[in-house]
Formats: structure tokens, sequence, C-alpha cells
């Protein structure tokens, strides 16, 4: 789901500010999901009105950095446990997806989890933190499970074990009490259809609030109600549809980059989709993050910017910040080579990993109710290559040419337009 902005407490890392006087508390609702117009329906005769979106009045601290309990498990490469008492696991495309039939998400040992979700080991990180990886789910970008019994407790469960669970400032969370770490992804037709001169779909690609310091690692999503045609969703690989992709000297002048991550204020990305939804929970922040990050798991670099969050480049001129970030954003959006389009039935279930890939809902199916559930484990502060290397001792690598070299395959020595050979 889409980020929400709300008016900011403290500004981290950067100096663009919000007035004092300006009180009023808004939202960027780039998809309908987003919207509060389900609180304000009162059909209480669907099946699961409880789980329906509500805007409480809580107030939350802001975040802090956050340890992570490190489990002590290392999980097999290979994943022999999950995958022996799996029917069917089937990539869905060479370079993003997977779908793995026939595990019970309820049924899963210990070793099976860490081969899902893996706590990375012997690594010389500070080990005041463990660094949250999804094995599985790290290397395939999204993994999905078909027809899951899991409920939303069971759901909690299970995130919880990877870590303490995001909660969100200012989206809808379930009416049931004690649900405040679910996010309510919800439309019906009450909810206000997007409006195409407001937003692009370049726009609706997205990873979820990265602008926490500590984005989400790894996001469960089940759907509980799905329309009967349409609501599919497609993901991304930053990994692959952006940095793989570039030219060695491209993704060298983006390894040494910052960015902004901002919705706050009324300068924001996105400011002419705001609109006043109530109160908001936590008071948002600004921070900046590498433009090129590192999986903390499998050393792969990885393309991190957001096109309703990433407001410019840090230390460039705003024609060049402009460039580059148009540049990425399209690529996400555009090239299909690198992305999944899955179609959701009733109670499926996807694991995608949130530092890597981006995902957009299609909202191609109103007035039909779409309705899901989604919980996520805080991750690891971004690290940019140069601290990434500095702190493991390893160096970070590009997914493509490791892919190529698991597969005995040469790298690729690509000509340029001048005759000269690189690669």
């Amino acid at each position: 789901m889409a980020p929400l902005a709300t008016i900011p407490s403290s500004v981290n890392g950067t100096s663009d500010s919000v007035c004092p006087e300006e009180k009023k508390l808004i939202a960027v609702v780039p998809v309908p999901s987003d919207s509060p117009a389900a609180e304000r329906d009162e059909d209480d005769t669907y099946q699961y009105a409880k789980y329906k979106p509500s805007f409480p009045k809580l107030d939350w601290e802001p975040l802090q950095e956050q340890s992570i309990t490190h489990r002590g498990l290392q999980a097999d490469p290979d994943k022999k446990a999950l995958f022996s008492a799996a029917q069917k696991v089937k990539h869905l495309t060479p370079a993003i997806g997977s779908e793995i039939l026939g595990l019970d998400l309820r049924q899963l040992s210990d070793t099976q989890k860490d081969e899902l979700y893996a706590p990375v080991q012997n690594h010389t990180f500070d080990l005041s933190k463990t660094y949250i990886s999804a094995l599985l789910v790290a290397e395939r970008g999204v993994v999905f499970f078909r027809n899951q019994a899991i409920n939303i407790h069971e759901q909690l469960e299970l995130s919880r074990y990877f870590g303490p669970l995001h909660k969100h400032a200012s989206s809808g969370i379930p009416r049931e009490p004690g649900l405040e770490e679910v996010h309510v992804v919800y439309s019906d037709a009450a909810t206000k259809r997007p409006d195409p001169t407001t937003i692009s779909k370049i726009e609706l690609f997205h990873t979820d609030v990265s602008y926490e310091i500590q984005p989400p690692s790894v996001a469960s999503l089940k759907l509980i109600t799905t329309p009967e045609v349409g609501g599919d969703t497609i993901w991304s690989s930053g990994r692959c549809a952006l940095y793989s992709s570039l030219s060695p000297g491209f993704q060298k002048y983006l390894e040494g980059l910052s960015a902004v991550h901002s919705v706050v204020g009324a300068r924001a990305p996105g400011q002419r989709k705001m609109q006043t939804i109530g109160h908001v929970r936590r008071a948002e922040i600004e921070t900046v993050h590498p433009v090129v990050r590192v999986h903390p798991v499998t050393g792969w670099k990885s393309v991190y910017v957001n096109a309703t969050i990433t407001r410019r480049i840090v230390g460039v001129p705003k024609p060049e910040s402009d460039t580059i970030l148009q540049f990425l954003f399209r690529q996400i959006s555009e090239n299909p080579d690198f992305q999944v389009r899955y179609k959701w039935e009733t109670n499926d279930v996807a694991f995608w990993d949130n530092r890597s890939v981006y995902h957009s809902a299609i909202f191609d199916y109103w007035p039909e109710r779409r309705h899901g559930l989604r919980t996520m484990p805080h991750g690891e502060r971004p690290l940019s290559v140069e601290e990434y290397e500095k702190q493991t001792g390893k160096e970070a690598k590009d997914w493509q040419t490791e892919i190529w070299k698991r597969k005995g395959i040469s790298v690729p020595v690509v000509p340029t337009l001048d005759g000269a050979r690189g690669v």
C-alpha cells in the first residue's frame, strides 16, 4: 500500500520543514484503498466487517532504531525443509516471483520459517541488532501461497517471529481492538475512484514507508475478499529492473548518492493528491537513505527510490536529481522483463521483500470489494555499498552477475558504441 503522509514533529537529516501553523492532518492518497470512506460504511452484515479500516484517535511515540532478536538459526541455502514439505515450487518468471503449493503456513516449523525468513548469520554487523533475512523471499522477491487458512492473529504471530512489527501512523487499522500492527487494504463501492488527472500509473509503484529510519523488511499480505475479476498486483524488482540493467558507470555513480524520503509538508511529492483524513497516530519523519542499498543476506545491490516518497537526491542540482529520479521511476513501472503480475484468489498470501521489490495494485474492479490484511516486521537501516563493505568485509554483488555465475555462465562482455569493451 502507498504511504500516508502526516505533519512531522522532527526532520531526520534534511533541512525542509513545515510551518508551525500548518496543523491540519494530511495524507497522500495515490490508491483508493487508502480512502477512509470504508470507515463511514455501516454495512455490518459483511462477513469481515470487524476487519474493515478504522482511524482511531491514538497517539504513538516517534520510532527509534530498534534491536531485533537474534534467533541463532542458520537457514539451509537449499531450503530442504521448506521445499520437501511442498507439493510443488513454481517460479513464475526468471527474475522475480515464486509460488509454493501444498504448504499450510500455520504448520511451518521454525526451520521452515528460517528458510522463508532467515536471520543473518556469521556477519560482522553490530551484534546488538539482528538483520532480518527472508532467504527465499530475498532471492525471489515475492513468494505466493494459495488458499491459506491462517487467520490474522496467526499471521501476526508468524510475522512477529522475525522481529517487532511496524505500525502505520495514518492508514486504516481493523475495527477489532488489539490489531494496531495490521494494515488494512480495503475498497468497495463506497470508495472514491482514482482521478486520472491527479495521479499517474508510475506513481502507484512503491515500496512501503521508505521514509522510516528502519523501513520494514518483509511484508505479508492475505486477501480475505477478492473481486471475481481484476484486482491483480504487479511486483517489480529493484535489483533486476534497475541496478542490474544499468551501465557500469551509471551503477557506480548511483552508489555514491543518497536521497531524501519524505511525505511530510506542503512541498511533499504528490501534494495535489492530499486530502484531510483526521487524526494521525504518530508524526512522520523524513529520512536520508542511500540510492543503492545492499541486502544484508544476499549481498545484492538494489536501487532504493520511491515515486511517492523520494523527494530529491542530496547534493546534486535539482534538474539532475529530477531527471535521474524520473528515469528510475519509469524503469520500475515500465520494464516488464523484471515484473510479475499475480491474480489473487480469496485467502491467498504473498510475502515480498520490501527492501528490493516495488509493487502496485491494479484498481480495475470497482465497484466490487477487495479486502486484505498486511503485517510487516521492521528491517535494518538501509546500508550503502560503502557501509556494507566496510562493516562486513565482503564485496557487494550484482544480482545478474551472481545468477550467471551460479549457472556456470561467463559474464557477457558488452561492446560500447566507440568499440571499447566493458562488462
